[in-house]
């Protein structure tokens, strides 16, 4: 062989080679990118499932038989372990909220005023909730929106006209934002169908928008606070004494750290006892990993 052709061969080997070490490079890098992904999806996985099983103590402490062991639905965080994870879980009776399908406009503009948002825009947000869930085509006193007002600002739909069937809805509404909606959305519900919310387990914003005064609200709080279940109920503000047994439906917030410091939630709406079916515990209104609606 001749000088030049052993040349072009060790050429060839030496090309042959550079070709080898990239593919096995490439192939290195997808195996550990595939390995990280998959530690990241298995350590997601373990932390949701610690998130949930937040949720299913919650269910089983809020049946509890023996009272110094039952939760208090007032959103009080209750925290344990569970396997490597840091469980928070927050509880809040559904009564204990304003139901936007029957608090009055004048209630839902004081509660997002008490959160902080300007009165005038609080009011006209009001009115646009009444406006989606009421049957006519009048505009709400306070300046609400119906179809044409949708129209004139680009969305093809228009009010709804019918009651509120998620949370998810006030999303939709004219003039709603992420922000206003954020505030707004743990203290409501759709659930109850009552035009108060039972203030036992109401949280400050609710019960100012309830006409309490700060001095009542604080005392309110105050007392649920130092309330434990087996001793004798506190006497309210107003003269009543606090309730306790609860409307059986339950907003439930469970966050799980990791330890590496993620967080993750997951946000139910339980029923609890019978109607549940196939002997459950609960029925699962709403269930939702992330956002809370």
């Amino acid at each position: 062989m001749s000088r030049a052709s052993r040349g072009a061969a060790l050429l060839l080997v030496l090309w042959m080679l550079l070709l080898m070490a990239g593919l096995i490079a490439v192939f290195a890098l997808g195996t550990r990118t595939e390995a990280l992904q998959g530690s990241a999806l298995r350590q997601n996985a373990a932390a949701r499932l610690a998130a949930e099983a937040g949720i299913e103590l919650a269910a089983m402490r809020l049946v509890e038989p023996d009272p110094a062991a039952r939760w208090v639905p007032d959103g009080r965080p209750q925290r344990f372990s569970f396997d490597d994870h840091q469980v928070e879980v927050l509880v809040q009776d559904e009564a204990a909220k304003m139901d936007l399908n029957a608090t009055d406009a004048a209630q839902l503009a004081a509660l997002m005023g008490w959160l902080g948002v300007e009165p005038a825009r609080a009011e006209r947000l009001a009115g646009v909730i009444q406006d989606w869930r009421d049957a006519d085509s009048l505009l709400a006193v306070s300046g609400g929106a119906e179809d044409r007002d949708y129209a004139a600002a680009g969305l093809e739909y228009g009010a709804k006209d019918q009651p509120f069937t998620t949370l998810g809805e006030l999303q939709q509404l004219l003039g709603m934002d992420t922000a206003t909606y954020r505030l707004l959305v743990p203290h409501v519900t759709i659930h109850t169908a009552m035009p108060r919310p039972e203030p036992g387990f109401a949280q400050l914003p609710v019960l100012q928008a309830m006409g309490l005064t700060p001095a009542q609200a604080a005392e309110l709080l105050a007392l649920r606070q130092a309330w434990r279940p087996g001793l004798p109920l506190p006497r309210l503000p107003d003269g009543s004494t606090l309730a306790v047994a609860g409307s059986g439906t339950y907003s439930v917030a469970s966050r799980a750290t990791r330890p590496d410091g993620t967080l993750v939630e997951v946000h139910a709406t339980l029923r609890m006892g019978a109607g549940s079916g196939f002997g459950q515990l609960y029925a699962p209104l709403a269930w939702r990993t992330g956002e809370p609606y």
